[in-house]
This record gives structure tokens, sequence and C-alpha cells, in this order.
């Protein structure tokens, strides 16, 4: 790479792009740093950051900033193709972000997935990739007053609500970040945004996204023992870790029973938008 003339952002791209497609790089394998690649490539940091971002919106890399070496993207999953959460709701969020105009409607016993997954969407945005005119974002969150299903201790004092306050804590703040998140794109770019919340009188055995009303993903919380530090206590509950949570995707433009199964979760979830959700306040 030493020759006299310099390689181009392209030609830089092209060789990494190879070197992903060849198996030396592997999904979620860190790249070298840009100092590490300009060296390589005798280049500067500037060029070496247009071929990552050139990689970044073929959807091969990740995580693409100045604070840490990018990863190698895993690869998006074919609609329809189940995948834990965490890999299989970004990729939908970004396509949904494509939109005029963007409606995301959750039911969820928190706000992390959808906190994390949006992260990509919105740096699109952020980077003008996306340009949607409109964002409409409506989550249902357990209420902070009923007795949770999930997480419970398995033995413990029945007045002991440390659990309970753990999980709320939690749960407000990823909402607060996830609504700061969104907001921060009408400040920006001059989007409007909507995000509001309501809060559900009993814990959803099941997380539920409705991208555009076009497409409805839907995974099982599945509740196993696990413990857990809080307030120099070791807490052994029984909860469910949501990101592991495999999605199924179903879309209105596939087959009929699809296409049904779209529309009744939307009609379910207007329905407790409108009847017994009540109001929930992130405090």
């Amino acid at each position: 790479m030493n020759g006299s003339r310099r390689l181009s952002p392209q030609e830089i791209a092209d060789i990494l792009r190879e070197r992903i497609r060849a198996g030396e790089l592997k999904a979620g394998d860190r790249l070298p740093t840009q100092a590490e690649l300009a060296e390589e490539f005798n280049v500067e940091r500037g060029t070496v950051r247009q071929a990552l971002r050139a990689l970044q919106e073929d959807g091969l890399l990740s995580n693409v900033s100045k604070g840490s070496p990018p990863r190698i993207a895993v690869p998006a999953p074919a609609l329809g193709e189940p995948q834990p959460t965490m890999v299989g709701l970004a990729p939908r969020l970004v396509e949904a972000f494509a939109a005029r105009h963007v409606s995301v409607d959750v039911v969820s016993h928190s706000a992390e997935t959808l906190m994390l997954a949006l992260g990509d969407p919105l740096r699109r945005i952020h980077e003008g990739t996306l340009r949607p005119e409109s964002i409409d974002v409506r989550i249902l969150l357990p209420s902070r007053d009923i007795t949770l299903a999930f997480p419970v201790l398995i033995e413990g004092d029945a007045d002991d609500d440390s659990l309970h306050r753990r999980w709320l804590g939690i749960r407000n703040a990823q909402a607060q970040v996830l609504r700061h998140n969104l907001q921060a794109v009408r400040a920006t770019h001059g989007i409007d945004v909507h995000v509001t919340f309501r809060a559900l009188p009993f814990t959803p055995p099941v997380k539920l996204y409705l991208l555009n009303g076009e497409e409805a993903l839907i995974g099982y919380y599945v509740v196993t023992e696990r413990e857990e530090e809080y307030e120099s206590r070791t807490l052994e509950m029984y909860d469910a870790v949501g990101a592991q949570s495999l999605l199924f995707s179903f879309a209105k433009q596939a087959a009929d029973r699809d296409g049904a199964f779209v529309e009744e979760s939307q009609k379910w979830f207007d329905a407790l938008w409108e009847t017994i959700s009540t109001e929930l306040t992130l405090s």
C-alpha cells in the first residue's frame, strides 16, 4: 500500500468489503482503529472515515463513531425469519423509518430494547440518509401501581418492594432516554415527533411492535431464574430477558393470514390504548 498513488475511499471500502466477503472479517468482529487503517493504507483518517461510511450505508458495519472501532454488522434477517429481538428489531426499524410518516406502536415490559434498536435509524436521520417528515411512537408499559408477574422475588418478604423499586427506576430511565433521543431529531432536523406512554393494568406476557400499520413483530417473554445485585443485596428472581426473545414477523402484504394478524394486532393495541390503559408518568 506504499505506492505513489493514494487509494480512494471507494478503493479502501472495496478492499474491506472483500475481506468481509471472504470471511477474514466476521460478523461481530471489530475493525482496526481509524489510525491503524490510515497507516495500513497510507492515507489520511478522513479518507478512512469516508470508506467506513460507505460500508455502513451498505449495512456491513455497525457502531461507526469516533469513540470506538466499528464492528462487522450482523446480516439483517430476512422478513419473516425469527431472530433475537436485539438482532431483528433494528433493521426492521430502519426500513420503517424510510417512510414519509413513521408510526411505531409498542406493547412491552420496558423500553430498553426499543431504546437500543432506535439507535440505528436515528443515527441515519442525523447522517441524512433517512428523512421522515413525522414520527409517532406510542408505547404501552406495565403500570407502576400493579403487582408485577415478573420480575418477582423467588423467596422473600411480601412487603419487600426492593425489586419493584429497581424495576421502576430502570423502566423510567430507559423511557426518558428513548423520549429524549427521539425528540432530539425534532430539534435538529425539524421532524414532527410525538412520543406517548400509557400504563397497562397487567404485565404483558409478550412484546409487540407494530410498524407503520404494515408489519407486526411479536415475541414471547420466557421467564427464568436469575439473580442481580441491588442495594448491596443479591436479589434472586423470576425474570425474562426480552432482548433474547425471538421476534416473529408478519407483513400486511404477505399471505392473507399474515395480513389478518397485522390488522388484528393493531386493533388489539388500539383497544388497549383507548380503554383500560391510563396516563403514565416517568418519575
